[in-house]
Formats: structure tokens, C-alpha cells, sequence
């Protein structure tokens, strides 16, 4: 079921509107500015549009990658029900795409569980923002913030016509309900996506390897990065192999790294810049 929020006034004569909606385990809110038709912008209609396209496409996804779901694709290959090699195409594309990135990582982010289960999680959410923002664009919308639990994807600005960024806040680890930074994402900088991973919201649900053990690892990590995936990705993949992967990260993408240890210390590169 989607929900519309308002929040804070976006331009003259708009302002900024949410539609949210559950699924994959978390809350997808898409914001758009909003206006009278007179103005050249979208309105509630729109909003409400745009929005049920995201979540079709989530569902979507959600119904055949969950392994919370007995009768999806991902549990009928974790039971044996199904070999990867029978699987549908977008199973055997999203599982090549994650094989890739742990090539990349060096193991620091894989498509398996330990017990060898095939685990395409640490991929989809941000594959579903990905395509959801190709969606988005195909609409004709070009000016929205999509945030899926912390995956956030932007395009254009909440000002439209402007350069003006949006503001993509990174919350306290240690408090939920506050606010450490914020960084700016989409207007006239590189990075329009931004996405924090760690043990602070879900508790130990990531595989740590080498020197990234619970003592001597990240409980958060955020990546701004110029697209959701790579953002998504190297995010866990910090967590996962903490201060080398950390430093691989920054020496082979262009991204901006927010890393903070559970002892409230933070290692930031410097393109991460507060907004």
C-alpha cells in the first residue's frame, strides 16, 4: 500500500511529496517535486503513477529472488529443486553480474552463503533501484530521489532546473534516530546514488573474510558512487573486509567511502564531503 508524506517546499510554487511502499523486507519511498500542471510539473497523479511502476517492478523481482518465499526461483535453487544452469535468465544474469563483483573484490563480496547456498540479496535491492530508475527516466520523470532502505538513487534536483543537489543523510549507528552527516548526491556531482551497509539496523548479517572480523571491522559503511550497484555492492564488501578492501575500494572506483568502527571512529576518503 502506498503512503504520501510531504516534505520541506522544493521550489516556488512546489514542494516536495513521498510515496512509500513495503517490500524486500524494507520501505521504497520515492519523492518527486511537486506542482500544478500550469508550472510544468508533476503532480499527485503523477506521483502516485510513478510510484505504483516502482513497486510492480520490485514485487516483481522480490516474488522471484526472496529466499523468504518457498514457491520463489532463489528458494527452489538453495533446496535442489533447481539447478542454476535451468534457471531463467535474469537468475543466471543478476548471479554473473554478482560473480563478477567478487572477482573484482576479490571474494570480499559473494553470491553464496557460507553453507554454498546461491544468495543473490546483496545485489537485487540495488539492481531493483537501478532498473527502477531506468523506469522512472523512460516516464519521463527526471527530477526524483528513490530511497530503498538506504539505497538511494537520485536524478535531477529538488529544485527543478536547477544544480541544486539532493541531500542524502547517513544516520548514527549507535542512535537510529540521529543524523551523523549528510552528502550531496545528483545536481552538478558525479555521484547520484549513495548506499550504507552494516550491523547497526539488521544485526551480523554479512560475511566477513580476512582482517574484517567483528573486532576489527566496520559496523557501518556508506558508498556514493555514480551509480546504486557499485555503491550497494562496495558498501558490503567494506563491511565484509574491512580497512584492505576499504582502501581497494578508493583505489579502483570513483567513489566517496564513510566507514565507522563500532567504537564510534570513522575513516571518510576525501571525496566524501558533508552537505
Amino acid at each position: 500500500m502506498q503512503q504520501t508524506s510531504d516534505a520541506q517546499p522544493a521550489a516556488t510554487g512546489t514542494v516536495l511529496k513521498a510515496r512509500t511502499f513495503e517490500c524486500m523486507g524494507t520501505v521504497i519511498g520515492l519523492t518527486m517535486p511537486v506542482g500544478s500542471p500550469a508550472e510544468g510539473q508533476p503532480g499527485l497523479d503523477e506521483l502516485g503513477a510513478a510510484t505504483a511502476v516502482v513497486e510492480r517492478l520490485f514485487r516483481d523481482l522480490d516474488e522471484t529472488f526472496s529466499l523468504y518465499r518457498p514457491d520463489s526461483e532463489a528458494s527452489r535453487l538453495a533446496c535442489g529443486d533447481l539447478k542454476l544452469s535451468h534457471a531463467s535468465a535474469q537468475m543466471r544474469e543478476r548471479y554473473a553480474e554478482a560473480h563478477e563483483w567478487r572477482l573484482g573484490t576479490e571474494g570480499a563480496f559473494t553470491p553464496e552463503r557460507p553453507d554454498g547456498v546461491l544468495d543473490l540479496s546483496g545485489i537485487i535491492k540495488g539492481h531493483a533501484v537501478r532498473e527502477a530508475g531506468t523506469s522512472l527516466l523512460a516516464l519521463g520523470r527526471r527530477d526524483w530521489c528513490l530511497n530503498a532502505g538506504g539505497d538511494v538513487l537520485v536524478s535531477g534536483s529538488p529544485h527543478p532546473g536547477s544544480a541544486e543537489p539532493w541531500k542524502a543523510g547517513v544516520v548514527d549507528p549507535a542512535d537510529r534516530q540521529t543524523l551523523i552527516t549528510a552528502h550531496p548526491l545528483g545536481g552538478t556531482g558525479r555521484h547520484k546514488a549513495m548506499a550504507t551497509s552494516g550491523s547497526a539496523e539488521r544485526g551480523e548479517h554479512i560475511w566477513r573474510v580476512g582482517s574484517g572480523t567483528r573486532d576489527a571491522g566496520f559496523v557501518q559503511v556508506t558508498v556514493a558512487a555514480a551509480d546504486i550497484v557499485t555503491a550497494d555492492v562496495l558498501a558490503t564488501a567494506i563491511v565484509a573486509g574491512g580497512t584492505p578492501m576499504l582502501d581497494r575500494a578508493a583505489d579502483n572506483w570513483d567513489v566517496a567511502v564513510l566507514a565507522i568502527h563500532a567504537d564510534g571512529s570513522m575513516l571518510a576518503t576525501p571525496a566524501f564531503q558533508p552537505a
